[in-house]
């Protein structure tokens, strides 16, 4: 889930933006990423940080923290917010306003980027309108047992293994998943704590349902 007792970065893009869950707390650093910013106005949120090539806006606001990148870069407004939240230490992150919509790759470009968090033993979760993506590398996810509907859990890389599914409707266990066959689309809660585990990989995990039923933590911590 997002975390309740660490700091987290929360970065808001300006695609689709379903605000379930978005609630920063004192000591939380809150970005936006170009126009992201009228989603956070919208709120009545003034965020932290201003961040873009300000291409979606159009326009530069009147802001005192604003950090601007040209147009021509290799990062995404997205993924230069995340460079720029680990480096000042956060190690969790909340991506809202970053999928769904008309702009596919942006949200693959996002996964990318959650999948470079998770590389860096950091926790990332990508919130679209009623479900949320997370990754995880070698570690396991674990679920409340209220969360109902579906669950797809997708290898992100040639291989996944040490996979094992728990309390889901179609379970696995010490399982090997391959990045060109979707076998795990359209698993379902089953009403217990679930768990997704992976041993050696990375797994792109999709739910129904908002940050808070989960929660990630390392198989190296157990």
């Amino acid at each position: 889930m997002i975390p309740e007792n660490k700091p987290v970065c929360w970065v808001v893009g300006a695609g689709d933006f379903d605000a379930a869950d978005f609630s920063p707390r004192p000591g939380d650093l809150v970005i936006a990423a170009d126009g992201g910013y009228v989603h956070l106005t919208t709120l009545g949120v003034v965020p932290d940080i201003l961040l873009g090539d300000f291409d979606s806006l159009d326009t530069v606001p009147d802001f005192p923290n604003i950090v601007r990148h040209p147009v021509r870069k290799d990062d995404g407004d997205t993924a230069l917010a995340v460079k720029l939240g680990l480096g000042r230490g956060y190690r969790a992150f909340a991506l809202y306003g970053g999928l769904g919509g008309e702009r596919l790759d942006h949200s693959l470009a996002n996964i990318q980027t959650l999948a470079w968090l998770a590389r860096q033993g950091a926790a990332g979760w990508l919130v679209g309108r009623g479900q949320v993506v997370t990754v995880i590398e070698n570690a396991a996810l674990r679920f409340d047992a209220a969360c109902r509907g579906f669950l797809s859990v997708f290898c992100h890389g040639e291989r996944a293994e040490g996979v094992t599914l728990r309390q889901l409707k179609f379970p696995l266990e010490n399982a090997a998943l391959d990045c060109r066959v979707p076998l795990g689309l359209s698993n379902e809660f089953v009403g217990g704590p679930a768990e997704v585990a992976v041993r050696r990989g990375t797994l792109v995990v999709v739910w129904q349902g908002v940050p808070s039923q989960a929660r990630l933590c390392s198989l190296a911590a157990e």
